[in-house]
């Protein structure tokens, strides 16, 4: 049975222990809790949990504009989230063989993104030049231009406010530069400890600097400030139509956990 409620204390009461049997498949929905409970907004938000002989066994989330988050729930949770809701779901992302479920509820869907969840084993850090650090005030500008310019490559974020959502993960000390040459050349952010879990993402190298190892550096130094200062495991999201960060992420130490997807329905 589904229960809903738009308190996200409530829903904490209720579903964060059996979150926290999974913490690194669960890592968004537990950001997601360690977001809010820091009084990052969240208009319109609202939480479910199913139980199945008086034990919560799934859970479920939405803060628009982003789509209905799946936590790690049995496949028939995830059937009976859709009659619950009533069909009106339209774009999911969670574990693969549970969106597979809901798109096989409600039918062909119009786009389906496929991710690998990967986790931190032993941290390579390659010899690139330049230098990590954690962002500044002063790299804002250059941080909102290439937040809006990650959006708009991976086809994501639709109806976020990518300014306000930069200027909020740098004043929470979640931003990461590389620097080379005097200037950042590109970023990364680490999501906060959750379960004792931090996750990587996004990471972002603008065009003209591409190629030259950088992505993989900052992602291994903010890697690195997770592991020393704030969590026990580092998890990141890749989307596997771009071999070229699935390969690089796995250079470094990354290795895969389980597949994802990411679908938008037809309405």
């Amino acid at each position: 049975m589904w229960t809903f409620t738009t308190d996200v204390q409530e829903f904490a009461r209720a579903a964060e222990a059996f979150l926290l049997t999974d913490p690194v498949s669960n890592t968004v929905p537990l950001t997601v809790l360690t977001n809010l409970r820091s009084g990052r907004p969240a208009p319109d938000a609202y939480f479910g949990w199913w139980t199945d002989g008086g034990q919560v066994r799934g859970a479920a989330f939405r803060t628009p504009p982003r789509p209905i988050g799946l936590a790690r729930m049995p496949v028939e949770a995830a059937a009976g989230l859709v009659e619950a809701l009533k069909g009106d779901i339209p774009e999911v992302v969670g574990p693969r063989d549970l969106t597979e479920v809901v798109a096989g509820v409600l039918g062909q869907p119009g786009e389906v993104i496929a991710e690998r969840l990967y986790r931190l084993g032993s941290l390579n850090v390659p010899d690139v030049p330049g230098h990590g650090r954690p962002a500044v005030e002063g790299d804002l500008p250059v941080l909102v231009s290439w937040m809006y310019a990650f959006f708009d490559e991976v086809k994501l974020g639709a109806g976020e406010d990518a300014a306000q959502r930069t200027a909020q993960r740098l004043a929470h000390g979640e931003l990461f530069v590389w620097e080379s040459g005097g200037a950042p050349v590109s970023f990364a952010a680490l999501s906060p400890a959750a379960g004792g879990v931090c996750r990587i993402g996004p990471v972002y190298t603008p065009h003209s600097q591409r190629r030259r190892g950088y992505g993989a550096a900052v992602t291994a130094f903010a890697s690195r400030v997770g592991l020393d200062e704030r969590c026990d495991q580092v998890v990141l999201f890749t989307d596997l139509a771009n071999p070229t960060s699935n390969a690089i992420y796995q250079s470094i130490g990354y290795e895969p956990v389980s597949d994802y997807a990411q679908v938008t329905f037809r309405r």
